[in-house]
């Protein structure tokens, strides 16, 4: 028995279609628009904005709607657990890996420390740490 995990596929984090299509649609190319953004978050006014791009404030202010911004707290990051547990394993992660990574990895830890214990218990060597890690393979392969 193994844990064996799956990185998120090559589409993950982007915005879905449907998404995309329920959006209004805006007079500015996707290219003004991201720079529009970007000059708000700089600290311009949309109608300077407006006039740098010769289009309606409206339009302007569609774009700006959209504009991601960072959460100052997060509540569960993308781990669908409770604050304790997100806390924890953001406290086990190794610099900024991925949190797929940090999971498959503590997850490779407890099989690894249910194994040894399992030995213990029937009083055999623990079996040992296989060089294929990230994700341990224990007895019963």
């Amino acid at each position: 028995m193994g844990f064996k995990g799956k990185p998120p596929g090559a589409g993950s984090g982007e915005m879905s279609r449907r998404t995309a299509a329920l959006r209004p649609q805006i007079a500015l190319a996707p290219e003004e628009a991201a720079r529009a953004r970007a000059l708000r978050r700089r600290g311009a006014e949309p109608d300077e904005i407006a006039e740098r791009f010769g289009v309606p404030v409206t339009e302007v202010e569609k774009a700006l709607v959209q504009m991601r911004s960072r959460r100052p707290e997060t509540t569960r990051g993308t781990l669908n657990v409770t604050l304790a547990a997100h806390r924890l394993v953001m406290a086990e992660r190794i610099g900024d890996e991925p949190l797929w990574r940090t999971m498959d990895r503590l997850l490779d830890e407890l099989l690894l420390l249910r194994a040894t214990v399992r030995a213990r218990r029937v009083r055999r060597r623990p079996p040992a740490p296989s060089a294929a890690l990230p994700l341990f393979r224990g007895e019963g392969d």
